[in-house]
C-alpha cells in the first residue's frame, strides 16, 4: 500500500488541474462547503518539541521489527514520522471506514491508547504468515477473517510490549488491551474535538509497497508527563540485560590460563653455581606445601602427590597477600 504521507499520481495531477483553473474562479464560484480554519487552533507546542516522544518512537522502531518477524519471516526496516497534534475527528476522517483498531489502556497515565492498522497490512501480514509471499492485497471488505483476527490479536499485544519497552527509560508504562473494533466511526476513544498525537509509522516491504500503521495517544492523557516528553534528559534507570551478561561470562571463563607449581626457591652462590656440571645435585629442603601459580602469580597454594598413576596437585587453600586463606 502506499504511505498516507504522499500524495498519489492522481491526487498530484487534480491538485495541479484545481490550481490552473483558479485562473478564471473555477470551481470556487458556485456554492460549495467550505471549513472555517483559525491560524493557531492547532497549537503544537503544548508538548513542546515532541524530543523525548520522538526518542521513544525512534526506539520503538527498533523493537518494532521484531514483531513482524514471525509473520514476514524477515526483520524489515520499521521507521516513523514525527508526531503531529491534531483532532481526533480530522484524523477520523482522513482514515477509511474499515481498519483495524485496537484500544489499550495506560493504567499508569489514566487513559488509553489506539493502534490502527490498515486491513491491506493485515491481509498481507496473514498471508505471509500462513506460508505466502510478501505482496500486496487490495480487497475490498467490511470484516477480518478468523485467521485476520488472530493475526491482529497477536500483531497488537506484541506492538504493546515493544511500547512498554520503548517507554521505559522514559516512564514505566503498561499498556493492556481492552477492545478492537474494526470501524473507524465507532471506535470509543475520546470526543471528536479532543487533541489527539499521532506517531506514524512505516514498515518497508520487499518487492511490495511500504506499509504504514499509527499508534495515538489522547493529549490529555500525555499532560501529566508533558515535562519529561519536552526532556532531552535519559533515565538513570537501565536494567540488566541477563543475555549480553551471560554470553560475557561465557566468553570469559573460556580464556586460557597457564598453571605452574612452585617447589621450592633453593639458594646458592653465584660461584657454585657456575661450576654446576651435567650430574651434579643441589640440596633442597621442600616444604608441606606448595605454590600454585596462575600467569605467574601466587593464588593458591597445594599439595604435591599423584592420581591413576599420574603427577597431581591439590589445592588445599587460596593464597592473599602471601598468606593462605
Amino acid at each position: 500500500m502506499a504511505s498516507p504521507k504522499k500524495l498519489s499520481a492522481g491526487a498530484i495531477a487534480a491538485l495541479v488541474g484545481d490550481l490552473m483553473d483558479m485562473d478564471g474562479g473555477g470551481p470556487f464560484d458556485g456554492d460549495i462547503e467550505v471549513r472555517p480554519y483559525v491560524f493557531g487552533q492547532n497549537d503544537t507546542t503544548v508538548l513542546g518539541d515532541y524530543y523525548a516522544l520522538q526518542m521513544v518512537n525512534e526506539r520503538f522502531c527498533r523493537l518494532a521489527r521484531n514483531v513482524f518477524l514471525p509473520m514476514l519471516r524477515m526483520q524489515p526496516r520499521v521507521s516513523s514520522f514525527p508526531p503531529e497534534l491534531r483532532s481526533f475527528e480530522d484524523y477520523r476522517s482522513s482514515q477509511d471506514n474499515f481498519v483495524s483498531i485496537t484500544n489499550s489502556r495506560i493504567d499508569e497515565l489514566r487513559g488509553s491508547q489506539l493502534v490502527v492498522i490498515p486491513p491491506t497490512f493485515i491481509s498481507l501480514l496473514t498471508d505471509a504468515y500462513y506460508g505466502g509471499s510478501i505482496r500486496s492485497i487490495k480487497a475490498t471488505r467490511t470484516e477480518f477473517t478468523a485467521s485476520e483476527s488472530r493475526v491482529i490479536e497477536i500483531i497488537s499485544g506484541r506492538l504493546n510490549d515493544a511500547l512498554q519497552l520503548a517507554w521505559r527509560d522514559l516512564v514505566a508504562l503498561t499498556f493492556a488491551v481492552a477492545s478492537h473494533e474494526e470501524n473507524m466511526q465507532f471506535a470509543a476513544f475520546v470526543d471528536g474535538e479532543d487533541m489527539v498525537v499521532v506517531c506514524s509509522f512505516m514498515v518497508q516491504l520487499p518487492g511490495a509497497d511500504p506499509a504504514s500503521f499509527d499508534v495515538i495517544y489522547p493529549l490529555q492523557t500525555l499532560k501529566p508527563i508533558a515535562t519529561q516528553l519536552r526532556s532531552r534528559m535519559q533515565s538513570d534507570f537501565v536494567d540488566d540485560d541477563h543475555t549480553w551478561r551471560n554470553r560475557l561470562e561465557r566468553a570469559i571463563l573460556e580464556i586460557p590460563l597457564q598453571v605452574s607449581a612452585r617447589l621450592c626457591e633453593p639458594e646458592i652462590p653465584l660461584r657454585q653455581l657456575l661450576q654446576l656440571r651435567s650430574g651434579d645435585v643441589v640440596p633442597v629442603m621442600l616444604n608441606d606445601t606448595i605454590e600454585v601459580l596462575i600467569e605467574g602469580k601466587h593464588l593458591f597454594t597445594g599439595q604435591a602427590g599423584n592420581q591413576g598413576g599420574q603427577s597431581a596437585l591439590r589445592v588445599l587453600g587460596r593464597a592473599t597477600n602471601g598468606k593462605d586463606k
